[in-house]
């Protein structure tokens, strides 16, 4: 019988007893799509539960449960924050935070201040969730975290926090500008170019130089590609040609990675 066609205790049942974690996410996701009151209250009973595992199943159903507009949405809301004030289980709160962060519109000055008093948590994955949470939230002290999580020790969420507040937000000013130049050089790809890309949106022009370095250097991502398309600068296509010229010799390049480069020469050479 198709996983669709189970009942919800069935569902449930699976979710607390399976020995393994291969269906979790299969078992998580059609239960959200079943936005019963019966199951809401299911999970409220399951975070009530003196086991974490349960806790976490709970949670993680009512992250997304229903499609926009959750018709629980303000319930589940509520009870993601009173979690945050007695939780001390890592992964449950790492649970938490990434529920919160798929419902942190609007959020209440309150609700910062208690998000915010995780980013120095032992926990790298109370951090990672911390990051999360925050995501798009146009709030001084809501950057100001991100913004001291882009040095953090673990290259993930330094690369999430920078993309937080490099792409998520449109806020510019210059403690945000001088944390996304404290990235530039970081010794992780992902996250010194996300500083790049943040720094290219806001029209810094000193960013021109470090894009043409990596351009030179020839071992750069398709963030770079975004960049050179935020600054609109045709002093690019000679690298960029160049590049292609290589490229199309090197059988180890992927091609989508080709017709990205493609693409942005021709956006280019056309304004």
């Amino acid at each position: 019988m198709s996983r669709k066609n189970w009942t919800d205790e069935k569902l449930f049942f699976r979710l607390v007893n399976n020995k393994s974690d291969k269906t979790y996410w299969d078992n998580i996701r059609t239960l959200r799509s079943r936005a019963n009151a019966n199951n809401f209250n299911t999970c409220v009973k399951q975070i009530k539960s003196s086991k974490p595992k349960e806790r976490i199943i709970g949670i993680d159903i009512l992250a997304q449960l229903g499609l926009t507009p959750r018709p629980f949405f303000k319930e589940s809301r509520k009870l993601f924050f009173d979690i945050l004030k007695k939780e001390k289980d890592p992964k449950v709160l790492l649970s938490v935070l990434y529920a919160i962060g798929h419902n942190n519109e609007k959020l209440k000055s309150d609700e910062i201040a208690l998000l915010v008093s995780f980013k120095d948590n032992a926990n790298e994955g109370v951090r990672d969730g911390l990051v999360s949470a925050l995501l798009s939230v146009d709030n001084k002290l809501a950057i100001d975290t991100l913004i001291h999580l882009t040095n953090d020790k673990a290259s993930h969420i330094r690369d999430w926090a920078t993309f937080g507040i490099g792409t998520q937000i449109e806020r510019d000013n210059k403690i945000i500008r001088e944390a996304l130049w404290s990235r530039v050089d970081d010794k992780h790809q992902d996250t010194k170019l996300e500083a790049i890309v943040g720094l290219a949106k806001r029209k810094d022009l000193r960013i021109k130089e470090v894009i043409k370095r990596e351009l030179l250097d020839g071992e750069f991502g398709k963030l770079i590609f975004e960049s050179i398309e935020e600054l609109n600068d045709k002093d690019f296509l000679p690298l960029l040609k160049d590049n292609l010229k290589k490229a199309k010799k090197d059988k180890g390049i992927k091609p989508d990675w080709i017709k990205d480069l493609i693409d942005c020469i021709t956006q280019l050479e056309k304004n």
